[in-house]
């Protein structure tokens, strides 16, 4: 089976701008560049990956721009730009003329925002319209909290391509299912936006099980569907939690008992549909 990996970070810490990234996240707090992933990708069988910001600035989405032009397996990057800029329609026009077809969206850091109700500014809805007019698509990097705001932003506009970021990132380890399963159900009935099956290990803490998210699991496929639904790594965060080849297989296991025979849509169709991936062609 192959696969895309919907959800992947590099890093390079002398670029110095990821303010989240400090020496207290250890397993993390070094470079992480194709190099260090490659081989397990294609162990996996994973013939492309869509990287994604980690810091709040345009000059890192040019970096992996960057390594995009040099790098053939990354299809596509979420980059980021500054939604509240009066001119942000521009600079996201301008992005995509330097990005030549490799920019597929854009990401704020939603979750890192103080104000929970930043999404419902409507100083915002230039830059929503203006992903719409240059297809691009939008992650939604947010915390339970945000779900209900985030589905009136995204009734604001029905024609914007949304994903949500991790499941949007259930507090697992401290059981907090009831409240965000609601809130996921109603997101999903209410909305086209599809939802990223990633970032569950680190919700739930070291050592988790199989046993220990499936439930959320559950609930995501009987809220969106598998047609709706995609795999996603959130390698090098993941590390901090398992290794790449342990939630790929956990993630495979659980897909078969949950959704059997949508496996190829939801490791690689939803993904390559979604993001307005190039078909990888072979001999």
């Amino acid at each position: 089976m192959r696969a895309v990996d919907s959800h992947l970070h590099f890093w390079q810490l002398a670029r110095g701008d990821y303010l989240w990234l400090t020496p207290e996240f250890s397993a993390l707090y070094r470079d992480f560049v194709p190099n260090d992933i490659d081989v397990t990708l294609r162990a996996c069988g994973v013939d492309s990956v869509v990287v994604v910001q980690a810091a709040a600035t345009e000059a890192e989405t040019h970096y992996l721009l960057d390594l995009a032009r040099q790098h053939p397996l990354i299809a596509g990057v979420v980059g980021w730009t500054d939604f509240e800029a009066a001119d942000a329609p521009q600079r996201i026009a301008a992005l995509c003329r330097d990005a030549q077809g490799r920019l597929k969206g854009l990401r704020p850091m939603v979750q890192d925002i103080a104000d929970p109700q930043w999404l419902l500014r409507s100083e915002l809805d230039p830059a929503f319209n203006a992903l719409v007019a240059n297809d691009l698509s939008f992650d939604a990097l947010v915390a339970p909290v945000h779900l209900p705001v985030l589905a009136q932003r995204l009734a604001r506009h029905p024609q914007l391509r949304a994903v949500l970021d991790h499941a949007g990132k259930p507090d697992i380890a401290g059981g907090g299912f009831a409240g965000w399963a609601q809130q996921i159900a109603h997101l999903a009935g209410q909305t086209n936006v599809l939802c990223k099956l990633s970032g569950l290990l680190t919700e739930a803490g070291r050592s988790a099980s199989a046993a220990d998210i499936e439930p959320y699991v559950a609930h995501l496929f009987a809220s969106f569907g598998p047609g709706r639904i995609m795999w996603g790594s959130d390698w090098p965060v993941l590390t901090a939690s398992a290794d790449y080849l342990d939630w790929f297989d956990m993630a495979r296991a659980l897909v078969a008992r949950l959704a059997a025979g949508y496996e190829e849509d939801v490791f690689a169709n939803n993904a390559q549909r979604f993001y307005r991936l190039a078909q990888k062609s072979y001999p």
